[in-house]
Order: C-alpha cells, then sequence, then structure tokens
C-alpha cells in the first residue's frame, strides 16, 4: 500500500473509499457510477493540491520513500549496466553506483546516489550520504568517459555527503571540490538530474553539467531545511520557515538560472506513477544529449564553466 504524506490525508481518505466501494461484491448494487464520481473527485483534489505545495511539502515528495531511486531507473531506462567499483585509492562506495551503459541505444557512463529502498539497503547505501571514495571514483570515472568521448548521466538524490569522522580523515571536502572540479573540466556531455533531493556539495559533486534538469517536485539546496534551522535559529521547529527561505524548489531555482529544465512528473508526484515518470526525464535526458550533439568538447568545457560562473547574476523577479 502507498505511504501517505501528511498533507495527503483527503486524499488517502477519498481513495480508501473507493477501494470500499470497488470492494463490494453484492451482484444486485451497481456503484460504478458512484466510484467515477469519486474518482472525478480525487484527479480535481490531487491536480489542486499538487499544483499549490509549499517549499516544505516539496520536500516531503522529493524524500517519498516510494520516489524512483537509482536502481530504478538504470532497471527502466538504461541498458548493459556494468557496474564500475572503486576509487583506486581506499575502495568501493555502495552510496554512489556508477558504471557503463547504453542510453536508448548509446553508450555513456552513468553515476548517482544511491538511498536504498529498504532497513538493509539504506544501511548498505548509507542513506545515499556518498563517502571521499565515492567522488573520487566519480572522478576516474569522468576521466575515462572524456578519454573515450562518452556522454556522462548523473542522477543526484541526496541529503548531503556523509559527515563522519573517518570521511574527513579521508578527505571529504576535498574529494567533493575535485569532483565539482571534474565536472567543469570534463570535455564531454554532461547531463544531470536532480530525482528527489539534491543536498549541499554532495549533489553538486556530480551534478555541475551543461544541462541540469530536476524532477518537478524535487529540491536541490545548499542545506537541508532542518539544518537551515538549527543554525539560524538553534531550533528544528523552524525548518518550515527556512525552506520557504531557502528557493529550494525546481521553480525557484529555474527563475534563478541554477536549474536548466523542470522535467514534469505525473499527477500526485513521480511516486504515483514511476514507470511514467521515468519515461519523461528519459525524455530529457535524450532531448539535452541532443541539443549537446556535434558540439566539441572545448565549447561544451566553456559552456558549462560560462554558465557555472554567470549564477548570481539572476533574480527572483
Amino acid at each position: 500500500m502507498m505511504t501517505f504524506l501528511e498533507f495527503e490525508k483527503p486524499i488517502a481518505e477519498l481513495e480508501g473509499k473507493i477501494r470500499e466501494l470497488r470492494g463490494l461484491t453484492t451482484s444486485d448494487v451497481d456503484v460504478t457510477a458512484e466510484v467515477g464520481q469519486l474518482e472525478s473527485k480525487l484527479d480535481k483534489l490531487l491536480k489542486d493540491t499538487y499544483t499549490q505545495l509549499s517549499p516544505w511539502q516539496k520536500m516531503q515528495v522529493a524524500r517519498h520513500p516510494e520516489r524512483p531511486h537509482f536502481k530504478d531507473i538504470i532497471a527502466h531506462m538504461f541498458e548493459d549496466f556494468t557496474p564500475l567499483a572503486g576509487d583506486r585509492y581506499f575502495g568501493e562506495d555502495d552510496a554512489i553506483p556508477s558504471g557503463l551503459a547504453r542510453f536508448r541505444g548509446e553508450a555513456c557512463v552513468v553515476m548517482g546516489h544511491e538511498k536504498g529502498w529498504d532497513t538493509q539497503s539504506r544501511i548498505k547505501h548509507n542513506f545515499g550520504m556518498g563517502r571521499p571514495e565515492g567522488y573520487r571514483k566519480a572522478v576516474r570515472l569522468m576521466d575515462m568517459a572524456e578519454r573515450f568521448g562518452l556522454p556522462v548521466i548523473t542522477l543526484v538524490d541526496t541529503s548531503g555527503a556523509y559527515p563522519g569522522l573517518g570521511a574527513e580523515e579521508r578527505g571529504q571536502a576535498e574529494a567533493i571540490a575535485r569532483s565539482t572540479e571534474a565536472c567543469l573540466n570534463m570535455r564531454a556531455p554532461l547531463v544531470s538530474c536532480v530525482i528527489g533531493e539534491g543536498g549541499s556539495g554532495g549533489a553538486i559533486a556530480l551534478a555541475a553539467g551543461n544541462q541540469v534538469l530536476m524532477l518537478e517536485h524535487a529540491i536541490y539546496s545548499v542545506i537541508s531545511p532542518e539544518g537551515c534551522a538549527s543554525i539560524l535559529w538553534r531550533t528544528g521547529d523552524r525548518a518550515k520557515d527556512a525552506a520557504d527561505a531557502l528557493r529550494i524548489t525546481a521553480q525557484d531555482l529555474k527563475k534563478l538560472a541554477i536549474v536548466d529544465s523542470i522535467i514534469s512528473e505525473p499527477l500526485g508526484g513521480a511516486h504515483r506513477n514511476p514507470e511514467q515518470a521515468m519515461n519523461l526525464l528519459g525524455n530529457g535526458i535524450e532531448q539535452s544529449l541532443r541539443d549537446m550533439a556535434g558540439m566539441s568538447g572545448e565549447k561544451l568545457r566553456e559552456a558549462r564553466r560560462t554558465k557555472f560562473l554567470a549564477m548570481g547574476e539572476h533574480g527572483l523577479a
């Protein structure tokens, strides 16, 4: 059964009524018309709710456990995925799975964050929080992609890089900086997609692309609303205020020219129809790669660096 968010309680109640009516087995009771009316009411309620989401509510949608994850997107959108492990310095980082694959018939390098989908997998993937070896692996794969002229596709979904003692001892900040630098310097097409939560340097290390796509209800921020509230107001109770102030939504970030394109999600969010959401994302990636077709390596690098250097010159209307 689908997990409903706090603001979706009216939707959950209506869907419950529809299930109850459909479950009636009395042959002399025709509930078709009533079910149809309730379904129309449900569609309207979903549309009204999801077109007026606050930044705080969008954050909840972005973190929904049933949104498509890296593993889902790889299985649905890519063929012949071959994982490549290790940074050649310390070890493997399961929070940032990476490898070679084919996207709609074309060879590519794909990498991203995997948060996990149950308790065991979340522990294995460290809740999508990358360690230094994960970002150094990303640099290794970007270098390989440049050598062989392969486009790179990144799928960003993390609350931030892992802040543990071991990660800091192994140079977390330096690894993130090197990964960001590799994104900006690479002479190969780079399409970055924020599919859920794009948090802090852990996200930007894989998201400094020629084209930055963002799912409609994803979020992207320098810090989580909870973290921001704890710093500014010394309490997590102001997280909703922080979410409003941070401009974390795809719509705000598009106005600020931080992201290039917003990928529409199915009515009610990507978690309601993951397959449709992934198809829409795939179309966006394909279009982005098509837009860059024929550009030289130097032109790709120059355009990417120019775009990021220009950030901060745009303001909200």
